[in-house]
Order: C-alpha cells, then sequence, then structure tokens
C-alpha cells in the first residue's frame, strides 16, 4: 500500500466542533497507522466570517489533543494565485465558462421553478456565450459539466454510489469579484497537496460528485473518498450546545483528560471487536477505515465522564496532581500545599473530571470555622448527637498517629464501647467537619485536616445551639 496522505481541513468561522475533531482524528489514525502524512489545511476563504481567533482555537484545540499535522498549517487564504491559475486553465480548455446572467436574471428564473414546482438549477444560457453583453459586464465563472452519463463514487464507508450527470447544473468556482468557492478550492489544494484519501463527514456527500467532475476536468486522479457518519445527541439529532459542550476546548475546561477525549471519539462510528477503551498508542496501531460503521453514532455525556473518571482512578497522585494542577490553581487554592496530595488520593475515587476534583478540594481547603447547611444541621446536629461529638473529640486527642487507619480504630472503639453503630455518629461528625453530608471517607477527612482542625470542628458543632434568630 502506497503511504497516504490525508488531511484536515476546517473553517475559522467558530470553535472547533467535537465533529470535526472525530473527522481529523480518524484522519490522523489513518496516516498513523499506514505510515502516511497528515496535512493541516485551514480554509479561511470566507472574509466575513474567517477570524484569527478561530483559526487559534483551532490549533489550541488539535495541540491539547497532541494530533500534530505533519505538514501545514496551509491557509487558503494565501493560496490566491494558485486558483486564478486553475481558473485560467479551465477556461482556457474549455471547462468552464463566464456567466453573465444578472441576480435578476436567475432570481426570475427561479421563481418560475418554484411556480412550475421543478427543481431549480442554472439552465446553461451563458454555455455557449463568448463576448460579453456590455463592456466590463460582471462575471461569474461556472464549470462545464458533463450533461448525460453517470457519476461513481466508490465510498470506503458508504459503499457504491450512483448519480445521474443531469442531477447536477453548472455551479459556480468563482464569484464576481473573482473570489473561488469552496467546491473549487478544495479541489485545487487537494491535487496539490497530493491528498490519496478524502476522509469527512457525510454533509459533504452532496458536494463530492461536484468535485468528482473538477477532478476530471483538471485531468488529475481521484482520490478515495470515505464519508463519516454524522454525530448525533441522545434525541438522535445532530450534535450540537443543546445537547451539552460540543467545543472541544469546553470540554478541556470542564477538565476531561485529552487521552479519554481521544478514545471516546473515536469509537463515535469506529470499533475494533468489543473492545471499548483504547490508549493512543492502541489506536494508531488498530485503526483502520473498514471498522467504521456507516450508520450515525451518538455522543453519550454519561459515557464520557464515566470513562473520564476511570482513567483518573488509574493514575498516581503525583501525576493526577500535575493535570489537576491548574484546576487546583484557578480554584485559588496551593497546589503545593502539604495536605493537597493525601486531599486528592481521598476525592479520587469519587471524581470523574479534574475539574470536579479542584472543586472538591474547597472541603478542606479552609481551616478555620466551618458554615453548616441550614438542613443538615437540624438534622444531624441535635443535643444526643453533639453530646457525643464531644465525647468523640476526647477520644480523638490521643490518637497517634493521626492518620486514617488509627483514626477509624478510635471511631470504631468509642462507638463499640457505647453500643453504638456508625450511623449514630458518622453524619453527625460529617457535618461538623465539612457542614454538609457528602464527603470523602470520613476517617480520609479528619487526617486531611488533621488533630487540631478535626478536634476544633467537633467541638464546635457539640458547642452549636441551633441558627441565630
Amino acid at each position: 500500500m502506497i503511504p497516504p496522505r490525508v488531511r484536515f481541513a476546517p473553517s475559522p468561522t467558530g470553535d472547533l466542533h467535537v465533529g470535526g475533531v472525530r473527522a481529523a482524528l480518524f484522519n490522523w489514525l489513518y496516516a498513523r497507522r499506514h505510515g502516511g502524512t497528515f496535512v493541516l489545511r485551514v480554509e479561511d476563504t470566507d472574509r466575513e466570517r474567517s477570524t484569527p481567533e478561530s483559526t487559534a482555537l483551532i490549533l489550541e484545540g488539535m495541540s491539547w489533543l497532541g494530533m500534530t499535522p505533519d505538514e501545514g498549517p496551509f491557509f487558503q487564504s494565501e493560496r490566491g494565485d494558485l486558483y486564478r491559475a486553475r481558473l485560467t486553465q479551465l477556461l482556457d480548455m474549455g471547462g468552464a465558462y463566464r456567466c453573465w446572467c444578472t441576480k435578476d436574471d436567475l432570481d426570475a428564473k427561479r421563481a418560475e421553478a418554484e411556480r412550475r414546482k421543478s427543481r431549480y438549477g442554472y439552465d446553461g444560457t451563458c454555455r455557449g456565450v463568448t463576448e460579453a453583453p456590455s463592456p466590463g459586464a460582471p462575471f461569474v465563472v461556472r464549470a462545464k459539466l458533463p450533461q448525460d452519463g453517470e457519476v461513481l463514487i466508490d465510498d470506503m464507508v458508504k459503499g457504491r454510489v450512483v448519480l445521474r450527470n443531469d442531477q447536477f447544473d453548472d455551479f459556480i468556482l468563482a464569484r464576481q469579484d473573482g473570489s473561488p468557492v469552496y467546491n473549487f478550492t478544495v479541489v485545487v489544494d487537494d491535487i496539490d497537496m497530493g491528498i490519496t484519501h478524502v476522509v469527512r463527514g457525510d454533509d459533504h456527500l452532496n458536494n463530492t460528485p461536484k468535485q468528482v467532475h473538477l477532478y476530471r476536468l483538471l485531468g488529475a486522479d481521484l482520490p478515495r473518498f470515505a464519508h463519516l457518519p454524522m454525530v448525533h445527541g441522545p434525541d438522535g439529532k445532530k450534535l450540537s450546545k443543546r445537547h451539552g459542550a460540543a467545543s472541544i476546548l469546553a470540554f478541556r475546561e470542564m477538565g476531561y483528560l485529552p487521552e479519554t477525549m481521544l478514545s471516546f471519539l473515536a469509537r463515535l462510528g469506529w470499533s475494533h471487536g468489543d473492545q471499548e477503551e483504547f490508549t493512543v498508542e492502541e489506536l494508531q496501531t488498530l485503526f483502520d477505515l473498514d471498522g467504521i460503521n456507516p450508520a450515525a453514532a451518538v455522543f453519550d455525556h454519561k459515557k464520557l465522564e464515566w470513562m473520564n473518571g476511570r482513567r483518573m482512578r488509574e493514575m498516581s497522585t503525583p501525576e493526577l496532581l500535575a493535570r489537576a494542577r491548574p484546576f487546583i490553581e484557578r480554584a485559588q487554592i496551593d497546589p503545593d500545599l502539604p495536605w493537597v496530595p493525601r486531599a486528592l488520593e481521598a476525592l479520587q475515587p469519587r471524581a470523574n473530571t479534574l475539574a470536579a476534583l479542584a472543586e472538591g478540594l474547597s472541603l478542606f481547603a479552609g481551616r478555620g470555622p466551618v458554615a453548616y447547611d441550614a438542613k443538615a444541621a437540624a438534622k444531624f446536629l441535635k443535643a444526643e448527637s453533639r453530646a457525643l461529638l464531644t465525647e468523640l473529640a476526647a477520644a480523638l486527642e490521643a490518637t497517634r498517629p493521626f492518620a486514617a487507619a488509627a483514626i477509624e480504630e478510635t471511631v470504631r472503639t468509642f462507638l463499640a464501647t457505647r453500643e453504638l453503630k456508625m450511623k449514630h455518629i458518622g453524619q453527625p461528625a460529617r457535618v461538623a467537619l465539612v457542614g454538609g453530608t457528602a464527603s470523602p471517607s470520613l476517617f480520609d477527612v479528619m487526617e486531611i485536616f488533621g488533630r487540631d482542625v478535626t478536634l476544633a470542628r467537633l467541638r464546635a458543632a457539640a458547642a452549636w445551639s441551633g441558627p441565630e434568630a
């Protein structure tokens, strides 16, 4: 097999959508699997909507995921000379022609087609016209397509697609101001860059026959096409912001791991046996286009969160701290405080994102008095519970070392001598320590706070007499 040359060609008109990232990932993995080349091309010819900010977000998102291009980024806005040369070539060889039809002319023909309830397509009025209706009359350039026969697309995902040529009109290649359109630039670039496989979303499938004609008009070999299934939300509709985050950098900000995102996105429309999760190395070894399912894939946020938490739980404490450091700093907590690693260990079984992990650290950040949740305090800081907290504090004062295992032994001995169960002290102590009923293991919490804070908070809760009037 000749090493493939593939490309990811986003338009910098907004955030980098996870559907686009999935297309980039499949191209990148295909290149890695077969020793090929992954090209990044930024299609920024839409002057009104393309922005440098969006370009920066595309590059940042790909860098975060580790999908470094082998070539590029190339920018279509810098390739105008090439497009003009190819347009001249098509005009000179008769593969394109100038069209002087005015907007009013075309609007009238479109209205007539609507009145007749027939499909509108350019009728080729200017196909045989060689002179402008008046000096300097504005014109567009149209492709001169065959009017009979068929277009055959042997798609690597969709299979054999056959379309009649009479379904297509002579579409525009360049606007009146000379600017080239998408279907023209993409073919010129793919030919110039030697792209062998065009792997993209199947929302581009309706463009493919037009592009096939341009390859032929320009005398170039066709690439292999692979049109990927769309990514839907759980409701079966195209994934969008209404389903939750859809921008790849939004997932970074929420604390998802890049390796989780790569594994999750790879499984959107592709499979390898029954395997659900992959390392990046496994993906680069196992991925191929014949594993893609042509049916739409469903983006399951809950599954992504579960996968992310699972990977986080496999990390060592130093690695977890290194990954969570930016989020801890964002929560205005010093990640180098001595209690932070132990707190991360306690929170690790419960947190599914790095942001949630950092948020959990806020339980331990304060060392002064704690504010009680009103409902939790009313339920668990009753008179009998407060009396027990005083006794528990006295028992814990002598505990050595003040670590989770020793603390647990002290607490269980304390309960056994009073013929009580953990339910009698667990939640009252938890409310006393963190202000509410949700926290990691009570013994871990005490160790993280240390002896002084633990005893102070237990005694403060024991002395609590209810909310102030």
